[in-house]
């Protein structure tokens, strides 16, 4: 059997990370944002998941690459790019805002960072934001200036993250709550470290700033963390699954509004402020939305991940939607998955039939968000 590989190019960046991750045994890629994101290490998928739930791992997040604005119109340029309204947020605070278009579609679901009152980061989901942003200042003349910094997000995740983080950068990290950030000295470089990341433990993203130390970093973090049972890790599907965290291009994408993504809670109510897309959504509030993204608990032999999404139907047969993401729990000992299921379908312990790659109708139920 032939071996497929991907072929680099500079299309397809490395990270500060990348040599460290290939030196401790990385068995497989994606790529997001065009750069790297590590998949797979040796060990398999539920070891991985047991040991992020236990202990603690370091994951090269790199590809949650930033869209830096600045300048006098930084908040209003922002502002009018979600339907979640920013007027009182505070530096050192991190808001998780749906970025939409004239039609409500999801451009984006990105995390916010105020670094300073004309300052912000946002860190972007696997869609050209950057572009998006540029085009919209120039659209409506605002002052700004629109980049992508050379910043490199390294994630410590799991349950010993607080005590990892502590023996590098102080007691100081104990006070950073979550979805807040602080910054912190790395051999004379200051970095913002937010208690955040793309699980469902306690952990936190070190942003880091620069290239060529990024192996020191790596080293300086391994060293602390050996006494904690330290492993290599990245994204754990399993885990993420559990927690009900969307991806987007997976679950959603351009053709869904953020009231299907059950993102409603970030889409500010009776809001003042104008924003891309805000007719389209009132519109679609008061109709009523036709989908929402649920999840799906079905029994049988363990289900191999969705590389092509599962029909969903009814009893009888009636196709009701499509679980995009999909694994086994080893935890609840059950298949798990997130799909997008029509209205009248959504009700929790609804009866539905998944039909999975092997050809064997499985029956399951709907359920709610995030999975017991």
């Amino acid at each position: 059997m032939n071996t497929i590989k991907l072929n680099m190019s500079r299309r397809i960046r490395r990270t500060p990370f990348t040599d460290k991750v290939e030196e401790y045994g990385v068995s497989g890629f994606t790529v997001v944002n065009h750069m790297l994101l590590p998949k797979s290490y040796k060990a398999t998928l539920e070891e991985d998941y047991w040991h992020l739930r236990k202990h603690v791992q370091i994951w090269d997040v790199s590809c949650q690459r930033q869209v830096e604005i600045t300048g006098p119109d930084s908040e209003k340029l922002i502002q009018y790019m979600t339907p979640r309204s920013i007027k009182n947020m505070e530096i050192g605070k991190c808001f998780y805002i749906p970025i939409i278009d004239e039609n409500a579609g999801m451009i984006n679901d990105s995390i916010l960072l105020k670094l300073d009152k004309s300052k912000f980061w946002i860190s972007v989901a696997d869609s050209d934001v950057l572009l998006w942003s540029k085009g919209v200042a120039i659209g409506l003349g605002l002052k700004v200036l629109i980049n992508e910094p050379d910043i490199y997000p390294l994630a410590i995740q799991g349950p010993k993250a607080e005590s990892l983080m502590v023996s590098l950068f102080g007691e100081k990290i104990k006070s950073i709550k979550f979805f807040h950030f602080d910054v912190f000295n790395f051999q004379g470089v200051e970095h913002i470290i937010s208690r955040s990341g793309y699980s469902k433990q306690d952990g936190f993203e070190i942003y880091f700033s620069g290239f060529k130390k990024g192996g020191q970093l790596w080293d300086s973090i391994w060293k602390a963390g050996e006494k904690l049972n330290i492993s290599p890790g990245c994204p754990n599907l399993i885990d993420r699954i559990e927690a009900g965290l969307l991806s987007y291009g997976n679950e959603f994408n351009l053709e869904n509004n953020p009231l299907e993504c059950n993102f409603g809670k970030y889409c500010t109510e009776n809001s003042e402020h104008n924003f891309i897309g805000k007719n389209s959504l009132e519109k679609i509030k008061k109709k009523g939305i036709e989908k929402k993204i649920m999840g799906i608990v079905f029994d049988g032999r363990v289900c191999a991940s969705t590389n092509i999404p599962f029909p969903v139907y009814t009893k009888n047969k009636k196709r009701i939607g499509q679980i995009t993401s999909c694994i086994y729990s080893p935890r609840l000992k059950k298949n798990i998955g997130l799909s997008m299921i029509l209205k009248n379908y959504w009700n929790i312990g609804q009866e539905v039939i998944i039909e999975v790659p092997d050809d064997i109708e499985r029956e399951g139920n709907v359920s709610s968000l995030p999975f017991d």
